[in-house]
């Protein structure tokens, strides 16, 4: 299995569905490198990242389930660096 090292880049338009995202992203806490969350208030939106090491179906299955939240944008970009696991 190969695991990719990839960033999720997620807009929060809808604050109602942050305590969903975070169970989602607490899931799958074992593949999560790191996250950076910006709250843009001028906007009433927040602007969050995540940096993920993990098998390109987990990737996607993760993405996936955030960007089915009600007001949540996700986009996912995966860098060749790849391993075998």
């Amino acid at each position: 299995m190969y695991y990719r090292v990839g960033v999720i880049s997620i807009i929060v338009e809808n604050g109602e569905s942050v305590g969903e995202l975070n169970t989602i992203l607490h899931n799958y806490g074992e593949y999560i490198i790191g996250r950076m969350g910006i709250p843009y208030r001028q906007r009433e939106i927040s602007i969050i990242s995540v940096a993920i090491d993990a098998p390109q179906d987990v990737i996607s299955a993760l993405s996936g389930k955030i960007g089915n939240l009600q007001g949540i944008s996700a986009k996912t970009v995966l860098s060749n660096v790849m391993r075998d696991e």
